[in-house]
């Protein structure tokens, strides 16, 4: 049996991301443990979320630390403390410094609620709906130094309909957001993914096309 592959997850708000993550390991569709999670706002609910499972948090707070990077350092070692081996941000509103990209170099994922390079940042849903895109989505994708730039994982396509307001077109990426992401960790998990420049490649990807006529997603 493999041994699971051991997350820790940076949280910062209501975290029905980590939610998707936990759902999926205790269904048995996901080979990995959510060893820590990690929060820079003590009153997230993602920490109850984490503390209903009986899965060990940690709060910091950015006041506590002199810089971005000695924020992160202490993030870094209360990580490797619990052996993480990828790191998933799951709403989390900080940028990470270089020097935590460094420490944890391809091994740290986001969820992106655009379909990126489209739309990177903040308010992704109304400049969707301000360009008038007849498509919109969600992205998982490696961290790299600058924002919402590393190389792509998994994507999922959702439509943007005539009567959508940002609520309504969030609400219905945020579904694919849960299927996609956990779906991202076990690509991982089994060792499927290579890197070749900037694209992610996915070993056996053809063998799961017949799971991908509801999804929409995209490679892999």
């Amino acid at each position: 049996m493999a041994v699971p592959l051991r997350l820790g997850v940076l949280v910062s708000g209501r975290g029905s991301n980590l939610q998707a993550i936990i759902d999926s390991i205790e269904a048995k569709r996901l080979d990995a443990e959510v060893r820590l999670v990690v929060s820079d706002q003590a009153d997230a609910y993602a920490l109850e979320r984490a503390k209903k499972h009986g899965i060990g948090t940690a709060v910091f707070h950015a006041k506590d630390y002199s810089s971005r990077e000695e924020f992160d350092r202490a993030v870094v070692r209360c990580l490797r403390d619990r052996q993480v081996e990828l790191v998933c941000l799951a709403g989390f509103m900080r940028i990470l410094s270089p020097y935590f990209i460094r420490e944890y170099k391809n091994r740290i994922i986001n969820i992106h609620p655009a379909l990126l390079p489209a739309f990177p940042g903040l308010h992704v849903q109304r400049k969707a709906l301000e360009h008038g895109v007849k498509f919109s989505g969600c992205t998982v994708h490696f961290v790299d130094e600058d924002m919402d730039t590393g190389p792509i994982i998994i994507q999922a396509t959702v439509p943007v309909l005539d009567g959508d307001d940002e609520e309504a077109l969030a609400a219905r990426i945020l579904r694919f957001e849960h299927q996609i992401y956990p779906r991202a960790i076990q690509l991982i998990a089994e060792g499927r993914l290579q890197m070749e420049g900037r694209r992610v490649l996915c070993k056996g990807s053809e063998a799961d096309a017949q799971d991908r006529d509801v999804w929409g997603y995209i490679n892999p």
